[in-house]
């Protein structure tokens, strides 16, 4: 029953109202999120955060997905709630779904994602909850999430949930999770992971119910109208601020098996139209889908595309389905950049080449405007990100978990350097490191060091990443880890005359100390005193070196991130022994550079 005090006409909405009850939106999506990050069991989602909640409108619109990781949430939500009704046309509250199907919405199989249908007093579906948490496990033919050498979805070995019913009256069907529970790896922590995603999903529920029952569900339902309204017109009043102008830019993924031998060269072309304040972004010349895991699924290449431009511009823009009117992504079918058909592998698309259609779409904004755009971020992802597993022999029980031990990756803008652990251009640094205490404390893992290396930065007037590393290994018996690290050809690029950042790279650490070359992409195993190094890319500059301001080169040289010798050569900056800047010198070098 809606309070007559809090009753308000659905157009009687004012601005203030609208941010109070965009506020109340997003703390519920907090709560869920809280609820993920407080009781997930595995590291993945307690340590690292690698997951994301949002409420998507009856109608599956993308109403509010505050502080998820973009590659999660800009498109998917609203493909798996439409599938969702879809298949089951009856649903009712007490129900959950599970899904996963790279084909019907899903990121990719590693996501799962509980998906709740909020009903009012009447039955009415209202709007809808989802709860999307990358697993440790999900049943693959080898101990990953992230399967890149698959050669299709039957290798790939992951259970498909497409929208399969879970929950009915509020119960688990058993059915269900016996079959999840017969496949995955360490049971015990996906069924910790499962109840902390229903957990997370039924308290945005029991939260959107409370909220409807207090202010009115017609008034919620007239604000998403409203609140997509003024999204739309913020992002219109973004784009009519650029320039006009057509951009391209090529970004390729290194080769793996299933991909040609020069790699995977992702194609984009972006058009800004101010006056008709849009943004037309096209991913159609690219190659067909490959017979590998890197194929992007409908979800990840329209948010790929997304996350580049909203790289792009101004950043207050709110995300939903109101600002998205005002981009266009054109795909085809069977692309490997597009829409892909059963049994396409789409076990990476949350990665590796959806970031080179993010880097190569705000490159391409880059190219339209110096004022606009990034340059490339660093690729994904090295050991330092790989999903380790096996026997731990202190407590002879199983163990798998996805770890996140050092990546930088971090591009330059038009205005500011880097953010350097961002990690990777679809999560926008909201994934977290992990504690190397508490990884230690929960696997049989030894981490010898991590840190960053000097002279490995994007160079630009606003620079890039510098490489991020990391090294470690089993402290007690045999370790697998499984990565599919990118870059190590083909590293970050600069832009508008910026630098390309460090190329990543790995190799083993025998215990007599000596080095061993490791596969790019694939499965490496340690026993203990071995030692994976794991090198990460920077990321890449914006604009001429030379135009950077020397004050900041002596602090990354008085920090020890540049040595003196790269400041001069590459930068036009002379520092003194002393660590001082010799400003005379300085201006003498390079007025002779230009």
């Amino acid at each position: 029953m809606v309070s007559p005090a809090n009753k308000i006409k659905a157009d009687a909405l004012d601005g203030v109202q609208l941010a109070l009850l965009s506020n109340r939106l997003d703390g519920i999506v907090r709560k869920m999120a809280n609820t993920l990050l407080r009781t997930g069991r595995s590291g993945v989602l307690n340590t690292a955060r690698d997951f994301s909640c949002c409420i998507v409108t009856a109608d599956h619109q993308l109403l509010t997905a505050t502080e998820s990781l973009p590659i999660h949430v800009l498109s998917g939500p609203d493909i798996m709630a439409r599938s969702m009704a879809e298949f089951h046309p009856d649903f009712c509250a007490g129900d959950a779904y599970l899904h996963n199907s790279p084909y019907h919405g899903c990121s990719h199989p590693a996501d799962h994602t509980i998906l709740v249908p909020v009903m009012d007093d009447e039955g009415r579906h209202r709007f809808t909850v989802e709860a999307k948490a990358h697993q440790a496990d999900i049943g693959n033919s080898i101990p990953t999430t992230y399967h890149a050498r698959a050669r299709d979805v039957y290798e790939e070995g992951a259970l498909i949930f497409p929208a399969v019913k879970v929950q009915k009256d509020y119960e688990n069907i058993e059915d269900i999770v016996r079959m999840c529970q017969l496949r995955i790896r360490v049971p015990d922590q996906w069924w910790g992971d499962y109840l902390a995603m229903v957990g997370a999903a039924r308290i945005g529920e029991r939260e959107l119910i409370g909220l409807g029952e207090d202010v009115g569900w017609d008034q919620l339902e007239s604000f998403a109208t409203k609140f997509f309204d003024y999204s739309e017109s913020r992002m219109e009043a973004a784009l009519r601020a650029l320039p006009a102008g057509e951009g391209s830019h090529s970004s390729t993924h290194d080769p793996i098996p299933g991909t040609p031998e020069e790699g995977v060269k992702i194609n984009v072309s972006v058009t800004v139209d101010p006056d008709a304040a849009m943004v037309n972004v096209d991913l159609r010349d690219n190659p067909d889908t490959m017979p590998c895991g890197l194929n992007l699924s409908e979800a990840c290449s329209r948010t790929a595309a997304m996350v580049g431009v909203f790289n792009s511009i101004e950043h207050t823009v709110p995300k939903n389905a109101g600002s998205f009117r005002r981009i266009s992504v054109q795909l085809r079918e069977n692309c490997v950049v597009g829409i892909p058909s059963h049994p396409t592998s789409c076990s990476a698309a949350t990665t590796n080449v959806a970031d080179r259609v993010s880097n190569s779409v705000q490159a391409s904004m880059a190219k339209i405007s110096e004022s606009i755009g990034l340059a490339e971020c660093g690729a994904s992802s090295p050991p330092a990100a790989a999903v380790v597993s096996g026997i731990n022999p202190e407590t002879n029980k199983p163990y798998i978990n996805q770890v996140f031990l050092g990546r930088t990756c971090g591009a330059a803008s038009a205005y500011t350097d880097a953010w350097w652990t961002v990690g990777h251009v679809g999560n926008a640094g909201m994934c977290f490191l992990d504690s190397v205490e508490l990884d230690e404390l929960r696997m049989p893992i030894y981490v010898h060091a991590r840190g960053f290396f000097p002279d490995t930065e994007g160079a630009g007037r606003t620079c890039g990443a510098p490489q991020a590393f990391a090294r470690y290994g089993p402290r007690a018996g045999s370790m697998s880890l499984i990565y599919n690290s990118d870059g190590t050809i083909n590293g970050p690029k600069g832009v508008r005359g910026g630098l390309g950042a460090a190329n990543a790279g790995q190799h083993k650490i025998n215990v007599n100390g000596g080095q061993e070359d490791v596969p790019r992409v694939g499965q490496v195993f340690l026993d203990a005193g071995e030692l994976i190094e794991s090198r990460s890319c920077g990321g890449g500059g914006f604009g001429p070196p030379a135009e950077r301001d020397p004050e900041r080169v002596q602090l990354q040289v008085s920090e020890g991130f540049m040595s003196r010798e790269r400041a001069r050569n590459v930068y036009g900056v002379v520092i003194q022994g002393d660590g001082t800047l010799a400003t005379d010198e300085t201006s003498r070098l390079r007025a002779a550079a230009e």
